[in-house]
C-alpha cells in the first residue's frame, strides 16, 4: 500500500495528521470493525478516541476551537478512516457537512454558539434532505415550515439521516412560501436542535429508531418525524435574511459530501486491494502463490490503476473547492468514478478470495456489503452523469 494513493504537495502538518489517523485506523478500528459491524454495535470507544484526536473539529476554524484544516485534509482523513471501516467515516461525514454549512452560511450567533461545541464533538451534526417519496429529486420534498408570528412551525417526514439519533443539531431542508418563481427559491434550511437519542428528542421532533440496513452498520441511519416543531426565525441557517436560500446552501454542502463519498470509496478500495494482495501471496494453487498466476496478477494491476485514478480525481475536486472554485462537475466526476471503481475493485478482491470471500470470518465479505451504498449515497451514478453532462454542455456551449 505504500505506493498507492500518494498525494504530492502536502504540508508537514497534513502528513503528520494522516500518519496519526492511519496508525489509529490500524490499531483502533481494523481490529474491532468485524465484531462491531456484525453486531451492529455503535463504536463508542472509537468515537472517544477520535474526539481526543480533535477530528470532529478538523475543518472548523481555529477561532472556534478547531484545527482549521482544508477540505483536502478532511478528504484524506476520511479515506484513511474508511480504509479502517466505512461506518466510522460516515459518523464524521454529516458532522463535517453541517459544520461547513454553519461556517460558510451561518449567522455570527450560530457560529459562535455551535461551532466550538462541534469542534470538540460535544455537539454532533446531521444533515437532512431526503424524504420517503423523494431522494435525488430535491424539488419533490413535502416537509414545510409555516410562519407563525416570530416563529416557524415545521411538519413532515425526513429519511436516511446518518447520525440521526446521536446528533444534537440537524440541518434540515423544508419548503417555505417565499413567493419566489422557482421551487428552489421556496426552500429554507433550518438548524433543528435536539437531545441525542431515540424517541421524542425535542418537542414535536421524533427519531423513531434505526433503519435496518444490508451494510453500513454500527452507525445509525434513521427517519425524522416533524409534528408541529416550533422554532424561532433565528433557527434559519444564516438567520431570517437567508429565508429561501436553503436549496443553494444545501447544494454547497453536497459538493463537500460528494468529495467525502469519493474519499470513502477510495478508502474501501485500498483496503480491498490490501486484502487481495495479501491473500494472493499467501494462498497457493497449482504449486505457486495465486499472485504468480497471470490472471490474478492482471486483476491486481487493474485494481491498483483504478484506485490511483479515483484518488487523483478526488484530490483534484477537493483542491478546487479549497481554492474557492465551483467544483460541482469535478466532485460529480470523482464521486462517479470512485464509487463505480470501488464496486469493481471490491468484487475482484472477493473473487480472488474464492469461497473464503463468502465467509463472514473474512473482512472482504463486509466490504462487499458496504461498497454498494456508495453507488447511491449523495446522489446515484445517474445523477452524477446528469450533473457532469450539464456542466460540460454549459462550458462547451456553441
Amino acid at each position: 500500500m505504500a505506493r498507492l494513493a500518494q498525494t504530492p504537495g502536502l504540508t508537514d502538518v497534513q502528513r503528520s495528521i494522516l500518519e496519526t489517523v492511519r496508525e489509529f485506523a490500524d490499531k483502533e478500528i481494523i481490529p474491532h470493525a468485524q465484531r462491531l459491524e456484525h453486531a451492529d454495535e455503535y463504536p463508542a470507544d472509537i468515537l472517544d478516541g477520535m474526539r481526543e484526536m480533535g477530528l470532529f473539529g478538523l475543518t472548523i476554524a481555529e477561532e472556534y476551537g478547531g484545527l482549521g484544516e482544508s477540505l483536502l485534509t478532511y478528504a484524506l482523513v476520511v479515506e484513511e478512516l474508511s480504509r479502517g471501516w466505512m461506518s466510522i467515516s460516515g459518523i464524521v461525514n454529516t458532522h463535517f457537512i453541517v459544520a461547513y454549512l454553519i461556517s460558510q452560511h451561518g449567522s455570527a450567533e450560530q457560529k459562535s454558539r455551535l461551532l466550538p461545541k462541534m469542534a470538540t464533538g460535544e455537539v454532533r451534526g446531521a444533515f437532512s434532505m431526503s424524504e420517503p417519496e423523494c431522494g435525488s429529486d430535491v424539488s419533490a420534498i413535502k416537509s414545510k415550515a409555516v410562519r407563525d408570528g416570530d416563529n416557524y412551525v415545521l411538519n413532515g417526514q425526513k429519511m436516511w439521516l446518518t447520525n440521526g439519533a446521536y446528533s444534537s443539531v440537524v440541518a434540515t431542508l423544508v419548503k417555505t412560501d417565499t413567493g419566489a418563481d422557482s421551487v428552489y427559491g421556496n426552500m429554507s434550511t433550518f438548524l433543528l436542535e435536539k437531545e441525542p437519542g431515540f424517541g421524542e428528542t425535542a418537542p414535536g421532533l421524533t427519531i423513531p429508531g434505526k433503519i435496518d440496513k444490508m451494510g453500513y452498520k454500527g452507525v445509525e441511519t434513521t427517519e425524522m418525524v416533524l409534528d408541529g416543531v416550533t422554532v424561532p426565525e433565528t433557527a434559519i441557517l444564516g438567520g431570517a435574511d437567508k429565508l429561501g436560500r436553503g436549496f443553494y446552501q444545501m447544494m454547497d454542502g453536497i459538493e463537500v459530501g460528494r468529495v467525502n463519498v469519493a474519499a470513502r470509496a477510495c478508502g474501501i478500495s485500498i483496503r480491498a486491494f490490501e486484502l487481495a494482495v495479501a491473500y494472493a501471496q499467501q494462498r497457493r494453487t497449482f504449486g505457486q502463490p495465486l499472485a504468480r498466476h497471470q490472471a490474478i496478477a492482471f486483476k491486481l494491476a487493474e485494481m491498483g490503476t483504478k484506485i490511483e485514478a479515483a484518488h487523483a480525481l478526488m484530490v483534484n475536486a477537493a483542491r478546487l473547492k479549497d481554492a474557492g472554485q465551483r467544483n460541482d462537475v469535478e466532485a460529480g466526476m470523482a464521486k462517479l468514478l470512485a464509487s463505480e471503481y470501488c464496486a469493481e475493485v471490491v468484487q475482484e478482491a472477493f473473487r480472488i478470495h474464492g469461497g473464503y470471500g463468502y465467509s463472514k470470518e473474512y473482512e472482504i465479505e463486509r466490504l462487499m456489503r458496504e461498497a454498494p451504498f456508495l453507488l447511491i449515497g449523495e446522489g446515484t451514478s445517474e445523477i452524477q452523469k446528469t450533473i457532469i453532462s450539464r456542466g460540460l454542455l454549459k462550458e462547451y456551449k456553441l
